[in-house]
């Protein structure tokens, strides 16, 4: 290995064991999978086969094709690859050990025109697309793309997927036209106990972010998603007077026994509603026949069986005939 491969390397170990460190490997042994069919090659006696297993099996000492410890899909227009990490974690970064055929990394290396171009992305579903681009490769060259790779990128999910893909002509300098996965090893560094934050996932989330789920080394209460009740970047402070609900958003109904006054969780009213509202939140005005306060007062004999004013009762067009008062309930008797 010459001296500027040698250095490369090193500086890339020191930035892996600083970024890792106190972090758990989540994807170890788990499940994977990958687009096209699985590469082989002969043994001399054996077809052996190149699964996507391979890339989760934490050896990367051989990085050969027959090395047996990367995985390679066979070639096409796309490739996909992806490992199941079987529940939500918070992840912190994310390693890749590219295929080198145990050769200097670089132009002279055969594999790294298939490498230019790929992205990663962490999802709580199968498809990409649900979930969050981690990094998309759109400046390196066969100069200056490192092996292996380390990303940074802090999020909650239970999927990692590579892909890459040439479907879309003319390709930059140093692209290959087709590509395979051919992943030595994938390694997702995050917390395997939910609910915790920092270099050793010893922090507990702030208690009011929602599902408890916080920035790996922050802290910060993940898109400012606070419980009911409550915002801010921790979500430690409760919503202000008049308002509730998600990132205290909702206001307090006007119909309130007082005004604006409400549980900062629910949105129920306070000591209850004015005259002529009903429901937890007095926002729903009171059926037609009944008015005051929680509904409870019937209508009297409004002229022409028209409802009563949902407030105070009053027959607004008058009374049928015998009947007097403004809500209609004196007389009637013979």
């Amino acid at each position: 290995m010459n001296c500027v491969a040698l250095l490369l390397c090193c500086n890339w170990a020191i930035l892996l064991s600083s970024t890792v460190q106190g972090y758990e490997n989540l994807a170890l042994k788990k499940k994977a999978w990958q687009s096209n069919l699985d590469d082989f090659y002969y043994n001399g006696s054996d077809l052996v086969y190149l699964g996507a297993h391979l890339a989760v099996d934490g050896r990367k000492e051989n990085l050969a094709l027959n090395g047996r410890q990367c995985a390679r899909s066979s070639t096409g227009q796309t490739a996909e690859w992806r490992v199941d990490l079987q529940r939500i974690f918070s992840i912190q970064s994310i390693f890749i050990q590219y295929m080198t055929d145990n050769r200097v990394w670089g132009l002279g290396n055969v594999y790294y025109s298939s490498f230019l171009g790929f992205s990663v992305y962490i999802s709580n579903t199968t498809n990409k697309e649900d979930g969050v681009l981690c990094f998309r490769d759109t400046k390196y060259s066969g100069v200056t793309i490192p092996n292996p790779v380390n990303i940074t990128c802090p999020h909650h999910g239970r999927y990692v997927i590579y892909y890459n893909n040439r479907t879309h002509k003319p390709y930059p300098d140093g692209y290959s036209a087709f590509v395979w996965t051919a992943l030595c090893e994938v390694e997702v560094y995050g917390c395997s106990t939910p609910g915790y934050y920092g270099e050793n996932c010893s922090i507990p989330c702030p208690q009011n972010c929602r599902q408890r789920r916080c920035h790996i080394t922050e802290g910060t209460c993940l898109g400012y998603r606070c419980a009911t009740g409550y915002r801010g970047i921790m979500c430690n402070d409760e919503c202000p007077s008049g308002f509730y609900g998600h990132d205290c958003k909702e206001s307090c109904s006007t119909h309130c026994i007082v005004s604006g006054t409400c549980d900062r969780v629910t949105g129920q009213c306070i000591g209850g509603c004015k005259a002529g509202w009903k429901e937890s939140k007095c926002d729903t005005m009171c059926s037609d026949g009944t008015f005051g306060k929680n509904c409870t007062e019937q209508c009297g004999e409004c002229l022409g069986k028209e409802t009563c004013d949902h407030v105070n009762g009053t027959c607004v067009l008058g009374c049928n005939t015998g009947y007097q008062g403004t809500t209609c309930t004196e007389g009637g008797q013979s």
